[in-house]
């Protein structure tokens, strides 16, 4: 018999108790404290205090680390940074599980804070509700499913008496919905692997990168004027429409589209990144010409695109230069030339398939679930900073990602079993079982 199918066996043995632990976390309220949300639904301390009891009961070695903004200072201008975030009750929280002998580590990351409620539930967002194989609730998905299949994971092969030569680790973040700081600070305490996981939702597919996120907002003057009237030359003092200037940029982003699909793919993606427009606005009264457009915008960039910071200062720069070229077409553009107003900047990251953790990665799931692709990730996950640090980090976790933040937020009972009997396989194989 596989030394391996008794931990499977566990897992088989324990679904309630997999699906009782999820239900646990999410009927513990996190959602990030720098949202707008009923105060009391923030902060991740009830959920990662739930999770700390669970880790230190069956014998992991556990402590709470709190962000020190102040502390992190040192790292502005670089992913994860905010001088404003606050951190009172939203530790990070830190397992151990010591391995017999100098075997590979692994940690085991992911993040306990949740976007708010939102709205047309049919279900209580914090009830964990089981209805037809299915636990709902908002963070089922993203991401207390792979925080718990990880964690189940580890205690399975815990309690099935294996013992491993190298040490399992535990580092579960706050504030990775507002930007990642809980990972920076995990990071900048020194907190450190042989190789990690996230357990994002993946579908079960393994995501050896995530992409990079630009949000962006292009801001676009005209005059106002009747809209009834004749138009004079602007030279003259005649009106400009904004949204007239505004239809110029959306066409080009078109074009540029276009562009993009040929040049920003990746053999692991199944979508090439795009300028995504997200909101438009514009127009003050329905006798106006618009005098102001802004065109909201997301756009993705590769980690082969990342600055030496780790950022999207490069694809910044190509989409100012795209603002300006589209400007120097238009007389009103030239005189008057719009502008970016940057948002946000989410890093990204990527394990390369010739690493011995991807390699491991896909063997030892695939054993248990042969149907899994390798697949990037289109949006921001916290595995930057691990992979700028050196350790190799993939992605792989239960639920379908496309139900983020959604209402009715949910994940298969099935899913989590299956999800947590590849970790177990991954955790085994690069930990290596002690004899």
């Amino acid at each position: 018999m596989n030394k391996k199918d008794a931990v499977y066996r566990w897992i088989d043995d324990h679904t309630a108790e997999v699906a009782g632990l999820l239900q646990q976390l999410i009927q513990a309220p996190s959602v990030n404290a720098e949202m707008d949300e009923d105060p009391s639904y923030k902060y991740e301390q009830r959920a990662q205090e739930c999770l700390k009891t669970f880790l230190d009961n069956f014998g992991m070695e556990t402590e709470f680390q709190y962000p020190n903004v102040e502390k992190l200072r040192v790292y502005e201008g670089k992913p994860g940074y905010y001088p404003d975030h606050k951190f009172d009750n939203r530790p990070n929280l830190l397992g151990t599980l010591k391995g017999q002998s100098k075997g590979k580590s692994i940690m085991l990351s992911g993040h306990m804070d949740v976007v708010p409620r939102g709205t047309k539930w049919t279900h209580d967002p914090f009830g964990g509700e089981i209805i037809d194989g299915k636990i709902y609730g908002r963070g089922a998905c993203d991401m207390k499913g792979g925080i718990t299949c990880m964690v189940m994971a580890a205690k399975a092969i815990a309690e099935s008496g294996m013992k491993l030569k190298g040490d399992v680790k535990v580092g579960t973040v706050v504030d990775e919905e507002a930007g990642g700081m809980g990972t920076l600070a995990l990071i900048a305490e020194g907190n450190r692997a042989d190789a990690c996981l996230i357990t994002e939702a993946t579908n079960l597919q393994i995501a050896p990168l995530c992409r990079g996120s630009l949000w962006g907002k292009i801001v676009i003057d005209g005059r106002s004027g009747s809209i009834e009237m004749k138009r004079e030359d602007f030279r003259e003092g005649g009106p400009v429409d904004a949204i007239e200037k505004g239809r110029m940029y959306l066409k080009a982003i078109k074009n540029l589209n276009q562009e993009w699909a040929i040049t920003k793919q990746h053999k692991y993606m199944t979508l090439p990144c795009q300028i995504n427009v997200a909101e438009f606005h514009a127009g003050e009264y329905p006798t106006t010409y618009a005098n102001h457009c802004e065109i909201v915008f997301d756009a993705q960039y590769l980690p082969s695109e990342k600055d030496q910071n780790g950022l999207g200062s490069r694809v910044k720069k190509e989409l100012e230069n795209f603002v300006s070229s589209v400007a120097e077409t238009d007389p009103w553009l030239q005189e008057n030339p719009p502008h970016i107003e940057w948002m946000i900047d989410a890093d990204c990251g990527e394990t390369l398939d010739d690493q011995p953790f991807f390699q491991q990665v896909v063997k030892s799931a695939r054993e248990i679930h042969p149907s899994s692709e390798i697949e990037g990730i289109g949006f921001h996950t916290d595995m930057g900073w691990f992979c700028r640090v050196g350790i190799p980090t993939m992605n792989i976790g239960p639920g379908n990602p496309r139900l983020d933040h959604h209402s009715d937020e949910y994940v298969e009972i099935k899913d989590l079993v299956t999800c947590t009997k590849m970790i177990a396989s991954i955790i085994m194989d690069w930990c290596e079982i002690s004899e």
